[in-house]
């Protein structure tokens, strides 16, 4: 007896998919902190980009350096800069920072980045823990439909389905989405926070020249 080779309509089951993925997104959103959720689907635009290089950054407060030897650290609340960290630490160089405050300010902003990145894959790993849970809920539902409609035929074969497809599901979800996300979002931001360490150094000595500046210099008499 022939019989109609399989498709991929076969392995596409609305119920099954209304189960596993609107239960995965509503069991991910309750038990993420709700900043976490956003800046974890935005991180997924940052995946196609090249790792974090601090190279760029440390040119340019190497130009920092220069414009304050020449015109002054004051002169440096007109420069443009793109990251938000480092502009805040010349802010601070401009406000009369000196070395150690900007060394700590750095630090503590590299490691709110961090937590903020850590956020953001977690997300992602939580959701991973989270769907073959929500492809077993579809798989119980299936068996449930099925074994309630035990005389119709029919009926037994839509409830196997989103019973074995719930299951599917979920493993491919967890394991071909979010999991995978999930490591390369702390591959990154491990890589990112490693790169940042280069930053303490560059910007603690345009704070030595700022200090330089405020501090007079004390002239010893010398006796004839």
């Amino acid at each position: 007896m022939a019989t109609d080779p399989i498709t991929l309509g076969a392995f596409l089951d609305p119920a099954a998919i209304a189960i596993v993925v609107g239960g995965t997104l509503a069991a991910t959103a309750l038990r993420t902190p709700f900043g976490d959720v956003g800046r974890g689907f935005a991180a997924l635009g940052t995946l196609g980009r090249k790792p974090f290089d601090a190279s760029p950054l440390v040119d340019q407060i190497r130009s920092l350096g220069r414009i304050a030897k020449r015109h002054g650290v004051h002169t440096l609340d007109r420069s443009v800069i793109a990251d938000k960290d480092v502009a805040a630490t010349v802010a601070d160089i401009v406000d009369g920072a000196t070395p150690a405050e900007v060394t700590r300010s750095m630090e503590e902003r590299r490691r709110a980045r961090m937590l903020r990145h850590a956020g953001a894959a977690d997300m992602w790993a939580g959701m991973a823990e989270v769907a073959p849970a929500m492809g077993m809920v579809g798989t119980l539902v299936g068996l449930v439909k099925m074994f309630w409609a035990m005389s119709d035929p029919a009926a037994i074969g839509a409830g196997m389905a989103v019973a074995l497809l719930a299951t599917l599901y979920g493993a491919l979800i967890a394991n071909l989405v979010a999991m995978p996300v999930a490591v390369r979002l702390r591959r990154r931001a491990r890589a990112e926070a490693e790169e940042r360490t280069r930053l303490a150094a560059p910007l603690a000595a345009l704070a030595e020249k700022g200090r330089a500046e405020i501090e007079p210099t004390h002239f010893v008499p010398v006796s004839a």
